[in-house]
């Protein structure tokens, strides 16, 4: 009898992982090779691959199934790649070069440090929208919401019609300040609709009002750009993925997962927020592991095959950064706050011709894996390259023997291309690739957890992602986390996650409320009415997203959160509303408490400053709908030493005191209280473990390994 009931998928940039979670919240992972020109090949092999595990068929599974979350990096690629819609925006007249020009930072974003600090290294990508398909209209309002220049409404169709004539397939309109002053952006969408529709054309409208009317002006359009841009192009490729899975049987309306660390439908206003939801979904089943564990601190660590993917878990939330950055663009997305850096098993490994050093990423083989891999035709040498050589992958097993990889090709591109120029022996040049990767990813996770004011000892480290087992060791060593855990189930971790997201909206709106110390009651009661008319606002967004998937508003539980700082400074606090409406001066005071113990927490109680006044800077609504998620499995604890059938023999491995025996370990097979010393590989069809000199490995009745630095 079919028993599958939730879908989670992770359609990365090397790998599409699946997660099938039955009516009991037990699980099995899939893994495919991802097909970027048709993700849904891949997901259906990883599917099938997970159901092996169940000794079933899709055929049979799919049609019991209650619901299905993806996350991908589809969006992500049309972005990077500038391959979107042709797009037409409408600024203030006078503007029309500012999103050609862009911001600043932009010119450097993504890069290492070296390149940031050397203006010649810097350059701005083509815009997503060109001059020509840019056109102005004259008005203007200020800071403070008020209407400066009306606008001129016979500008508006003259303006229109010039970018249906250049056959745009969108139209954005952004005007400064509209977050403040709707009304100009809303005339000239409406005009604009009743334009396109008269032309008989089909073509989307987007009032940058209507989807995020947040501050930051660059922020804010090119967000909206993003929507238009990419956002609906791949809101086609996810409904042929529902449509694919509806032809092997499913019924259900497919989620996805977005920034903000909740999943929402692919019929959603703001499909833009699920542009990163790949990373998002380790996060957010980091946070729910750890919820399960009791573990109130965790370092998220996650290497895949293109990237290192880095975040905190602290007091059990994560934090939220409003204004990220994504494909060298600057924009107005609540996103789990994360940082990433271009270094993963897939990443290319180069000799610096001027200097002779080696170099790693960021670009990378991706799905191709590495010279390794017969069938890939890559020809520069990968990370995987080195596993293959210093044999810490067993090359008849990747991805369960889906890909034999080539030893010999992996040793004579290594030899040429690494060794021979530096003068090492082919071992030793592989194992220093492995060197310099770990302690590249140590530095960048040490200085992540340090930069926010914290100490890796106040923390544990999670560690998951097909290549996270193979170098969690190396590069968590001599960090001095409070214990370093690797779950069973690290491949498929990302896709875990979208399996334990709840569906949630979240929806942000700009305020500016200003209230001085010693504030009389009038001033305060004024700011509370305002700040709960944001929430009403944004609550009715929030049910109206809900509607479109038939859950009614009493279903949805409402969270409410407020943004607040010290008036004058630059940077604000998320703070969640420790009531349900504000009703009084004496919520004020709530508002007030909560937010000076946050800063607390976050900076000093000595740089508590109430002398300065507070600013409200932001509403926020979060609705959640509860969804069945998948259970942490549990087992009886054995002994110490791992059953005989879990030993699969004995291989030569090249490490730091030359060629010795590794004993290598089936993970499937592992019971429950093994402890296993170094040297030992534990390999699954997913990925592989390595415990290396120095350290020891304990599997709890969790199905999670406890890496310890002995």
């Amino acid at each position: 009898m079919a028993k599958s009931q939730i879908l989670a998928i992770d359609a990365g940039g090397t790998m599409t992982d699946t997660f099938i979670i039955d009516e009991k919240g037990e699980f099995v992972v899939g893994k495919a090779q991802t097909t970027p020109k048709d993700e849904s090949i891949g997901l259906m092999e990883s599917a099938k691959d997970a159901l092996t595990y169940w000794d079933t068929t899709v055929e049979k599974e799919f049609p019991s199934l209650l619901a299905g979350v993806y996350s991908g990096t589809a969006m992500l690629n049309r972005l990077v790649s500038r391959v979107g819609q042709r797009v037409g925006l409408v600024l203030n007249k006078g503007m029309e070069d500012n999103h050609r020009m862009g911001r600043a930072v932009q010119s450097h974003l993504g890069y290492s440090y070296a390149d940031r600090i050397h203006i010649n290294t810097h350059h701005f990508d083509p815009p997503l929208v060109p001059r020509n398909l840019t056109v102005g209209i004259t008005e203007r309002v200020d800071m403070h919401g008020n209407m400066i220049i009306p606008i001129y409404e016979d500008e508006i169709r003259p303006a229109i019609q010039q970018l249906l004539d250049r056959d745009v397939e969108a139209i954005v309109i952004s005007f400064l300040h509209s977050f403040k002053y709707p009304d100009h952006e809303r005339k000239v969408r409406d005009i604009a609709k009743e334009m396109v529709k008269e032309a008989k054309k089909d073509i989307k409208v987007f009032a940058s009002v209507d989807y995020y009317p947040v501050r930051k002006e660059s922020h804010r359009t090119n967000t909206t750009i993003v929507e238009a841009y990419a956002a609906e192009p791949s809101r086609i490729s996810l409904e042929q993925i529902g449509t694919k899975l509806k032809e092997v049987g499913s019924d259900f309306d497919l989620r996805i997962m977005a920034s903000h660390g909740g999943t929402i439908s692919i019929q959603a206003n703001e499909l833009a927020r699920t542009c990163v939801s790949g990373p998002i979904g380790g996060m957010v089943g980091a946070k729910y592991l750890a919820e399960s564990l009791g573990l109130p601190n965790v370092a998220c660590s996650d290497i895949g095959g293109t990237s290192f993917d880095v975040g905190l878990i602290t007091q059990g939330e994560l934090a939220i950064d409003s204004s990220p950055d994504m494909a060298r663009l600057v924009l107005s997305l609540p996103l789990v706050s994360m940082d990433t850096t271009g270094a993963g098993t897939g990443s290319y490994v180069r000799v610096d011709p001027n200097y002779g050093n080696l170099t790693l990423g960021p670009d990378s083989a991706g799905a191709l894996v590495g010279v390794c891999n017969p069938e890939g035709g890559i020809e520069t040498v990968t990370v995987s390259d080195c596993h293959v050589v210093l044999g810490l992958i067993n090359p008849n097993n990747f991805i369960g023997g889906k890909i034999i990889l080539s030893p010999e090709k992996a040793y004579e591109a290594v030899k040429t291309q690494i060794a021979d120029p530096l003068g090492l022996s082919v071992e030793d040049a592989a194992l220093g690739v492995t060197e310099l990767l770990e302690a590249q990813l140590g530095n960048y996770l040490e200085s992540m957890i340090l930069g926010k004011g914290y100490s890796p000892a106040q923390y544990v480290c999670f560690s998951y992602g097909g290549g996270g087992p193979l170098h969690t060791a190396g590069y968590t060593k001599g960090l001095g986390f409070e214990d370093v855990l690797v779950p069973a189930w690290a491949a498929g971790f990302s896709a875990f996650g979208c399996g334990a997201a709840d569906f949630e909206y979240r929806y942000d709106k700009t305020l500016d409320l200003n209230v001085a110390e010693k504030e009389d009651s009038e001033v305060i009661l004024s700011t509370g009415k305002e700040l709960q008319s944001a929430w009403d606002e944004l609550k009715e967004k929030v049910a109206e997203e809900f509607d479109k998937n038939d859950h009614a508003e009493d279903s949805v539980r409402f969270r409410l959160f407020y943004r607040m700082q010290y008036q004058g400074q630059l940077n604000d606090l998320e703070i969640e509303a420790p009531f349900e409406r504000f009703n009084g001066v004496e919520d004020w005071d709530v508002l007030v408490k909560t937010f000076e113990e946050t800063y607390s927490r976050v900076y000093a109680k000595s740089a508590l400053s109430p002398e300065l006044g507070y600013s409200v800077t932001g509403a926020i609504v979060r609705g959640i709908v509860e969804v069945a998620k998948p259970k942490i499995p549990t087992e009886p604890l054995s002994g110490k030493t791992p059953p005989a059938e879990a030993f699969l023999g004995k291989r030569k491995v090249y490490w730091t005191d030359g060629w010795i025996d590794a004993n290598i370990y089936e993970m499937e097979k592992m019971k429950a209280g093994n402890v296993v010393g170094a040297f030992s590989i534990l390999e699954s069809t997913a990925t592989t473990l390595v415990v290396p000199t120095g350290f020891e490995a304990y599997l709890d009745e969790n199905r999670i390994f406890h890496l310890k630095e002995l």
